[in-house]
């Protein structure tokens, strides 16, 4: 469970707990469902109540947001998981290269779901896995994921509205001319595959601002910037200027130096707490395993 609550006052009085709901505390239309699916999911004073009731000023409104299940396609297992924030509303990992986000064919039990869904069973807390801003199997780094369908839904905003912002390192091949730039090219899907993306003049906007930091053995150090979040969209955009991520196998070539992932780091996340606003920043350093790809280190 997770409450929210809303003590009504001079200005609240009077209104329908379904406007409340929405106007006050924010709750979707979906949301509201939600909590009315829930035996005492809204409550006045303690009591449940149907969201055409009327609230008094001085009665307290809360309601339940949190997930009523959990995600009963993924099984919790226990494993590697580095948190680096959590609240009740929301956790942000540090993931490592390599290790897949979701459950697929050949992957069933050594997923950042599987783990995280571990963690919530070992805290008692009824959970579905709910990933903000998702990570390829090969990238490592910051990663957002709410704690219930609430809190998803005002991160999802932010992410749509630019004010949940991410920032990356990468190493790739060659150095992009010029060394400051906005990659501006839309993405599609690239014909007859499932996977791989490409340019097409036909695909979604997408925008990423990049700035090459250091070079070394023919390879470039560079920070990124996303303004959309395109599939791919980093991995598209470098291999479209010529500098594929280093032992990225679908849009350049693997490498023995980087087994099981490419060089794409998520190092910087800006979000505001869903419930309260306040305001939350991590950062994550390369890892040595990227730094290295330069020399010298």
């Amino acid at each position: 469970m997770r409450w929210l609550t809303l003590p009504i006052g001079a200005d609240q009085a009077g209104k329908p707990v379904s406007t409340l709901l929405r106007r006050e505390l924010g709750l979707s239309a979906a949301g509201v469902r939600r909590a009315k699916a829930l035996p005492g999911g809204i409550l006045l004073d303690g009591a449940p109540v149907f969201t055409n009731a009327v609230a008094r000023q001085g009665q307290v409104l809360a309601v339940d947001v949190g997930d009523a299940a959990g995600s009963e396609q993924i099984a919790p297992v226990p494993g590697p998981l580095t948190i680096v924030y959590e609240d009740q509303d929301l956790v942000i990992l540090d993931k490592a290269g390599g290790v897949p986000v979701h459950p697929s064919q050949g992957h069933h039990g050594d997923t950042l779901a599987n783990f995280l869904l571990a963690h919530y069973r070992d805290q008692g807390l009824t959970a579905a896995f709910h990933p903000v801003n998702r990570l390829d199997r090969g990238t490592s780094g910051l990663m957002a994921v709410a704690k219930h369908a609430h809190a998803h839904e005002g991160l999802q905003r932010q992410l749509q509205e630019g004010t949940l912002r991410r920032a990356y390192l990468a190493v790739c091949e060659g150095v992009p001319v010029p060394r400051r730039g906005c990659v501006e090219a839309p993405i599609a899907r690239a014909p007859g595959s499932v996977l791989k993306r490409e340019v097409n003049p036909q695909g979604a906007p997408a925008r990423t601002h990049y700035e090459v930091l250091a070079t070394g053995r023919g390879r470039s150090l560079v920070a990124l910037r996303l303004d959309t979040g395109r599939t791919h969209q980093i991995r598209v955009h470098l291999a479209h200027l010529g500098c594929p991520l280093v032992g990225d196998f679908l849009y350049g070539a693997e490498t023995e130096e980087l087994p099981d992932r490419f060089a794409l780091h998520s190092a910087a996340i800006w979000l505001r707490q869903p419930i309260t606003g306040e305001g939350i920043v991590r950062r994550s350093p390369l890892p040595e395993a990227l730094a290295g790809l330069l020399g010298g280190r």
